[in-house]
């Protein structure tokens, strides 16, 4: 057996050349989280902070909330089918670095879910992590450059 898959927790780490505040605003975009999140892309809002997603593995459809903690530098996402029983299943951290921030996702085993479904989850969050830093740093690029666009207009 993969050891991961005897794990209770799992946590991805990547380094991103973004401000902390920039990352932790992004992480807890709720639009934001459906560009990225593969088990809840194109999310919709449907409800004040409430956020539907739909899953690129099999089509359903799963209600997020993301909650802020902005002291602890963290968002919380509530999970669920439905807004009466969300849970809160996943945790997005960021931390400052020397070059910008590392951003973490981290997941909690449900005791009920398979070991089939907590690889994938796994493996989801080892790719996310490298779209969040892809976004974030395109967003970064961006913001960089406008400046300069409309000096010249």
């Amino acid at each position: 057996m993969n050891p991961a898959l005897s794990s209770l927790v799992h946590t991805a780490r990547m380094a991103c050349a973004v401000d902390p505040a920039r990352a932790l605003s992004f992480l807890a975009d709720g639009r934001q989280l459906g560009r990225w999140a593969l088990g809840s892309m194109n999310t919709v809002r449907v409800g004040v902070g409430l956020y539907r997603g739909i899953s690129l593995f099999d089509g359903t459809a799963t209600l997020i909330r993301p909650v802020l903690d902005l002291q602890a530098g963290r968002v919380d996402y509530w999970v669920g089918p439905d807004a009466q029983n969300l849970q809160p299943c996943i945790q997005a951290g960021v931390v400052a670095s020397q070059s910008g921030c590392v951003i973490s996702l981290r997941a909690r085993r449900g005791k009920d879910m398979s070991d089939h479904r907590w690889g994938r989850l796994i493996a989801c969050h080892e790719a996310e992590v490298y779209l969040i830093q892809s976004l974030l740093e395109q967003v970064n690029r961006s913001a960089r450059r406008r400046p300069h666009e409309t000096s010249r207009a």
